[in-house]
């Protein structure tokens, strides 16, 4: 925890600051301390622990402003260190609209920096070897060679391809042979995302064999967190069981080649000063689990992504990671571009953020008074359909990524950022607000919330079957979007669906249009937003997209 003597080291910067010329300043301090665990094929590959200490400083010095950062505090260093920066702003341009927010804006009630409940004391208790259990157990390849059991041994798809994990226990092969069988077992087992979509059947012989060979050691492309769900503390309602892609009924087996998995916990803590007397903190743990798992089958490789996160370690579901990592990459084997078209899009729910982020940005004071949005002029405008709703909701007790302010000490609070269409408050902060001659607002939205519409309680397989028929969208593989029009081109993989259920799998394929056509088309909006995202984005469907392949 930021300690009494870290404070007082805060403040005694502030007073520097002055001392050395500085009107006014603003002093961050930030500490975080991680631990890792990085697995490969069921066996420890990487443990790593690191620890941050930095002080950040905004000057405002005789019209002029400056930010610095160190991380060496120590009250001799420190004073040099300001002197330096003091002498340095005074070398920029004057500008007359860089200044402190007015205290009245600022957050007044985060003295502790626990006061939303976000810091799981058992993170202190945790050992190395604890870690490492943490992340051997949450490994699908480790958990079925040695009895963890996230494979059964008696479920299968096929009268051909029993799942027998028979292996003995001091084999660990480097390339796992599965048949469908097997990963049905696995999805079986209880992830929330693709599992068989067929009730499995019994087989009376068959293994899973195993054979030692190499894998790519690139690590897991543990993504940033883009938004969790709904109030209250925890993880928000359970899923309930949805339409998942099958996997290949051509009778092929499949080979695990590589399973790269890591876990990690970490404590995050600010505290924000400036010269007009704020002081507010902030305290966060995390616990994360993300794994990367690549099959190959006929030659062809496919990998699948899953990952979990959450401020308290007895709601992290790290074991689940795996089984959705291995449906995912099992549930594109075969996958072929659609015929080019239109569909109705149906954008899962941990991708659809792509779709909101852009609208986000464009909302930005930034990018407004840099004429660099596709929403220029649109406060107070319905420019988006009825059935839009943004709110950003930053003050969720028990919910990571929650805060009572932002970077500059203004307080959060709850509001809409697009109500029924209209939009309804640009991001502006202090220093976009004095050059727009606007009111400020927060300098971004903290917890963006999209809304369930036309009904609460659609999840991803009920919006599937409202929509009968077009494209589930399950992974963007790059692209790009222009700001100033809102066009977008994004590479997809995902499912193709008829009658609410899925058919196939596809990739190489295109997903092309306007931002502002697209949210023009909006279908549905769900109520499955994942829990340990910063965006609270649920399930989208729009419809009349294009697609080509």
């Amino acid at each position: 925890m930021i300690t009494d003597q870290e404070l007082d080291f805060v403040r005694e910067a502030l007073r520097m600051a002055q001392d050395a010329g500085a009107q006014h300043a603003r002093a961050t301090l930030s500490k975080s301390e991680e631990d890792l665990v990085a697995t490969l094929d069921g066996e420890v590959d990487r443990v790593t622990h690191c620890a941050d200490r930095s002080l950040s400083l905004a000057l405002f010095v005789d019209g002029r402003f400056g930010s610095y950062s160190t991380n060496k505090l120590d009250p001799t260093a420190l004073q040099g260190f300001i002197a330096r920066a003091v002498a340095a702003t005074r070398m920029v341009a004057e500008d007359p609209c860089r200044t402190l927010p007015d205290p009245v804006r600022c957050c007044h009630d985060a003295l502790t920096g626990d006061e939303l409940g976000l810091v799981d004391p058992s993170r202190d208790a945790l050992s190395p070897a604890n870690r490492r259990q943490l992340a051997l157990n949450a490994s699908v390849l480790h958990s079925s060679l040695h009895g963890s059991q996230p494979l059964k041994t008696s479920d299968c798809v096929g009268p051909h391809h029993c799942a027998s994990l028979a292996v003995p226990p001091l084999t660990m092969p480097r390339v796992a042979r599965f048949s469908e069988a097997a990963a049905a077992a696995t999805l079986e087992k209880g992830g929330h995302g693709f599992a068989g979509a067929t009730s499995p059947a019994t087989s009376e012989n068959g293994a899973v064999e195993t054979a030692v060979g190499s894998a790519d050691r690139s690590h897991p492309r543990l993504r940033k967190r883009e938004g969790p769900a709904s109030e209250g503390s925890g993880r928000g309602p359970a899923q309930q069981d949805v339409c998942r892609p099958e996997l290949p009924r051509n009778g092929a087996d499949f080979q695990i080649i590589s399973e790269e998995g890591e876990y990690s916990d970490s404590i995050y803590e600010t505290v924000v000063m400036d010269t007009n007397g704020l002081c507010c903190r902030h305290s966060e743990t995390s616990f994360d689990y993300g794994v990367e798992i690549t099959v190959e089958s006929d030659g062809e490789k496919y990998s699948g992504y899953w990952w979990d996160a959450s401020s308290r370690l007895t709601e992290l579901d790290a074991p689940a990671c795996g089984r959705e990592a291995l449906a995912r990459a099992a549930g594109q084997i075969g996958s072929e571009p659609a015929a080019s078209g239109r569909y109705t899009a149906v954008i899962d729910a941990e991708m659809a953020s792509k779709l909101v982020s852009p609208v986000l940005r464009a909302l930005s004071g930034y990018s407004i008074q840099q004429n660099n949005s596709f929403l220029m002029d649109s406060l107070g405008r319905q420019v988006f359909p009825e059935g839009l709703t943004i709110l950003d909701v930053p003050r969720i007790p028990g919910q990571t990524c929650s805060k009572y302010f932002d970077s500059e000490g203004v307080a959060t609070v709850e509001a809409p950022v697009v109500e029924r269409g209209v939009v309804k408050q640009y991001f502006i902060n202090t220093y976009m607000a004095a050059k727009m001659q606007m009111a400020p607002t927060v300098e971004d939205a903290t917890r963006p919330k999209v809304l369930p519409w036309p009904v609460a309680g659609l999840d991803r397989d009920a919006i599937l079957r409202r929509c009968g028929r077009g494209i589930l969208v399950t992974d963007f593989n790059g692209g790009n979007s222009n700001p100033v029009t809102g066009d977008f081109s994004y590479g997809i993989e995902g499912y193709l669906f008829e009658d609410g259920r899925i058919v196939r799998p596809v990739s190489g394929m295109l997903m092309t249009g306007n931002f502002l056509q697209l949210w023009s088309h909006l279908v549905a909006a769900g109520d499955d937003a994942r829990p340990c995202q910063t965006k609270l984005v649920p399930t989208l469907a729009f419809g009349e997209v294009d697609f080509s392949g």
